[in-house]
């Protein structure tokens, strides 16, 4: 059977690459500081107690490995831009010296291919509306996208005839969170009902089934069809505050004022035609619709209870441009 160690797998994301990894029929073992609670995950999988640092040692963990996806990354909650807060060399030394050492160990230990959930962020500020492409116009301006910048550098020199590492960047995503965790929108839905000014804003998302399924892809597919490719972009949809707001407040039935529309034209979207040949497809357009509608719901019960919700899908309130 065909074993993933995956590192950051109760995380927001990597929940999503666990479920898809269970549904491949592999033996799942996560790396985390804290185990997941009974039922987080849809089937069994092995616990490993770890923490970034580049001074541990977790090379037992990869023994009769296949694959390692790395998903854990060290940071303040909620902030990746910025999720070094006043500890910048802490930042790196967890995530850039802890990540390095899985590496080696992983590849020591006759690990196969090992796929690394980098980000947009490796492209830093670009000139607007243009589209980021793999090979060109990497220049990170933050301390995270340049820790994930150097990290997709160092996997890649160190592949070889018997090691393929592989950087997938990943955009926004969305996505119900697992149990006992919040979604990425649950602030802005707070702020929002509790009538706050709601800044305008856009940005593309990829749903977390869709990354869970590219990470799956590219470790499936013979190195030979990867053709020496490294790094890939994993992104999705635009996404306007406007339309994840608009149906909150029709279920509310306030009138708190929406954002107004953001500029669309000034987006800079990665262009997705690397994973799209390797057979990558994003989600049905409607999936946006249906994963707002559960993400409303959710909220809606937590704040209000059980009885608030039910009285109309969020996806049937008006349009607007």
């Amino acid at each position: 059977m065909t074993r993933v160690v995956i590192s950051g797998g109760t995380g927001y994301v990597g929940r999503f690459i666990v479920e898809e990894c269970l549904t491949e029929g592999w033996n799942v073992t996560i790396m985390g500081r804290t185990p997941p609670v009974y039922g987080y995950f849809s089937a069994p999988v092995t616990f490993i107690q770890a923490e970034l640092g580049h001074n541990h040692s977790y090379a037992d963990a990869f023994e009769n490995t296949d694959y390692f996806v790395h998903a854990a990354f060290d940071h303040i909650p909620g902030k990746y831009r910025g999720g070094e807060g006043d500890n910048p060399k802490g930042f790196v030394l967890k995530n850039l010296g802890g990540s390095t050492a899985l590496f080696k160990q992983a590849k020591a230990a006759g690990v196969k291919k090992l796929v690394l959930l980098s980000s947009r962020a490796v492209y830093g500020t670009q000139k607007p509306g243009v589209n980021l492409h793999e090979d060109e116009m990497s220049d990170p301006d933050t301390l995270y996208g340049k820790v994930k910048y150097e990290l997709e550098q160092i996997l890649e020199k160190m592949s070889g005839p018997d090691f393929f590492g592989i950087s997938l960047r990943v955009t926004g995503v969305y996505g119900l969170a697992g149990t006992g965790k919040s979604h990425k929108w649950e602030k802005l839905f707070e702020d929002f009902a509790d009538g706050k000014h709601i800044p305008s804003r856009i940005g593309t998302e990829v749903h977390g089934a869709d990354v869970a399924q590219a990470v799956t892809l590219v470790l499936k597919t013979d190195e030979k069809k990867l053709a020496g490719l490294h790094v890939f972009n994993v992104s999705d949809v635009p996404i306007d505050r406007r339309d994840i707001l608009r149906p909150l407040r029709h279920i509310m039935g306030v009138g708190h004022p929406l954002p107004t529309r953001a500029d669309k034209s000034v987006l800079n979207v990665m262009n997705t035609d690397r994973i799209r040949n390797m057979g990558w497809r994003a989600a049905d357009p409607l999936k946006f619709t249906f994963t707002l509608d559960e993400l409303i719901d959710d909220w809606v019960r937590g704040r209000f209870g059980k009885q608030a919700t039910g009285q109309a899908s969020p996806s049937a309130c008006p349009r607007d441009s």
